[in-house]
């Protein structure tokens, strides 16, 4: 299953980025660490399977703000 998801950054009327990409990336890969802990500590209600699959979609809805965000960083190459 390959779902796209949009995140619009949140933005004011002068285009100033009010969360940084960055903590947004970091917050999604601390949540699935967090799972990840909560499972090997034997949490109970906690399925293993899911919690995996879970943390690695989290980890590349991270990598590709991260990526974006670089693609956005660079701007626009030279032109030819």
């Amino acid at each position: 299953m390959n779902r796209e998801v949009t995140l619009p950054l949140i933005v004011d009327d002068r285009g100033t980025l009010q969360v940084a990409a960055a903590d947004v990336s970091k917050l999604l890969r601390t949540v699935g660490g967090r799972w990840v802990r909560l499972v090997e500590a034997g949490e109970s209600g906690l399925d293993e399977d899911t919690v995996a699959a879970l943390t690695i979609e989290l980890a590349k809805l991270a990598d590709r703000i991260d990526v974006a965000c670089i693609a956005h960083s660079s701007g626009p190459g030279p032109v030819t």
